[in-house]
């Protein structure tokens, strides 16, 4: 593993056992920013978040260096946004036995009419085998952001795959990391102010913590290993204040 696309900087790294983070540099103002992509390698692999639709080149090309692309079987996401599921339905047409695997709030008001094929959607709690892996869906309204919202938990490697909850700024960061990303995400948030502020953000960050992950995949930034519950209750601490 490693460097995909010298132009780019695309690279992967496995960050837990069968887990894959993709990741793509890209420059904005000030330090820069990156889009992460994981996949889980199993008989029914799965891919969490698609990438912008401009990047699928790139995403395919670090997915290829993995399995043939065409075995994919899920294309997952956390809610409706470019990067998260932007090249949904290039994915769909490049692995054909693949559907989008999603909560049912994104099935019922966007998935059914934007991707080629109908997803499978999934309730608040309910689990998936995926072979060795299994994963978790769980519905987060509004955390941080978008009524579709919720997030997967790979119980085999007890890794969150969780979003933007930890953005962190810039284009070269560590692939994973057990420094602190609670500080960088948080001034990250406090620029950009990308959270919905739901009055309901302590109850769900809990219900995740209670699954005590040991990494967290985040979408942007580095990967982090460690005890994930503490630092999910710390990101509740901080924003109720």
């Amino acid at each position: 593993m490693g460097v995909t696309n010298r132009e780019s900087g695309t690279n992967v790294h496995e960050i837990s056992d069968g887990i894959y983070r993709i990741n793509t540099p890209v420059s904005i103002p000030g330090s820069g920013f990156s889009f992460n992509q994981y996949l889980i390698l199993d008989e029914e692999p799965l891919l969490f978040h698609t990438g912008p639709r401009k990047l699928f080149p790139l995403v395919r090309e670090a997915v290829a260096s993995i399995l043939p692309v065409e075995k994919l079987r899920y294309i997952g996401f956390s809610h409706v946004e470019a990067d998260e599921c932007g090249s949904l339905n290039e994915w769909l047409a490049v692995a054909p036995h693949s559907v989008p695997l999603c909560g049912r709030v994104a099935a019922m008001v966007s998935i059914e009419d934007l991707a080629d094929r109908s997803p499978r959607a999934l309730a608040d709690g309910e689990l998936i085998s995926l072979g060795t892996h299994a994963v978790r869906w769980f519905d987060a309204p509004h955390l941080p952001h978008a009524w579709e919202c919720g997030f997967l938990t790979e119980e085999t490697t007890r890794t969150l795959l969780c979003g933007d909850l930890f953005t962190q700024g810039g284009s070269k960061l560590p692939p994973i990391t057990e420094a602190d990303i609670l500080g960088p995400s948080e001034a990250f948030r406090h620029k950009m102010d990308y959270f919905s502020h739901t009055r309901n953000a302590d109850a769900m960050l809990e219900r995740l913590a209670a699954t005590d992950p040991t990494t967290l995949a985040c979408m942007h930034g580095s990967a982090w290993r460690g005890d994930g519950g503490k630092l999910l209750r710390s990101l509740a601490e901080s924003l109720s204040t």
